[in-house]
């Protein structure tokens, strides 16, 4: 008895880390994301806070649900406050800044062009930023492309806000990542 109780519950287990799985695999994929990341699949989600405040949902989409540098993904922010475009450039460069890059005149050209393209976000807006097969970044605001930037030095720099080691925010980056 003792032993098919224990089978019994083994089996619970299984299948419940199991459906949790299969409930990221089958995750909605917004169009915007299927057009550009092929055989799109939810790899990690993660809740950005900062200190007492929950600022932004974030979900992020590869080519069979596996993350790889160099391969086209997606990583879709859903906003839980407002908050001003202007404020989301500056500390999108300070966050490259602390990843390592030092070239000055390329952070400013990069500040104009977020300053000119990053939107002022409301609590349930959803930005989402795709890197496809190009390298080239598109950004869109609810679904309908906001700006694109052919630059593959930005999108990499830019993303690494949130996927690279030396990421101000380790966990959040792990629950991306599908680590945690």
């Amino acid at each position: 008895m003792k032993r098919r109780c224990m089978s019994y519950l083994l089996a619970l287990a299984i299948g419940a880390i199991c459906s949790c799985w299969a409930g990221l695999a089958l995750a909605k994929v917004e169009p915007e994301v299927s057009a550009l990341v092929p055989q799109a699949q939810l790899v990690g989600t993660a809740r950005m806070k900062y200190l007492l405040w929950n600022v932004y949902d974030a979900k992020l989409y590869a080519s069979s649900g596996q993350w790889r540098a160099g391969e086209p993904f997606a990583l879709e922010l859903n906003y839980l406050r407002n908050l001003d475009g202007d404020a989301i450039a500056k500390r999108s460069v300070e966050e490259i800044r602390k990843q390592g890059f030092t070239d000055e005149p390329t952070l400013s050209n990069w500040y104009q062009q977020l300053t000119k393209m990053m939107p002022d976000v409301n609590k349930g807006t959803r930005v989402t930023g795709v890197v496809d097969a190009n390298d080239r970044t598109l950004f869109y605001r609810d679904g309908v492309e906001i700006a694109n930037l052919d630059d593959p030095l930005f999108s990499k720099w830019f993303f690494n806000i949130w996927l690279s080691d030396a990421t101000s925010e380790p966990k959040l980056r792990r629950q991306l990542l599908g680590a945690e």
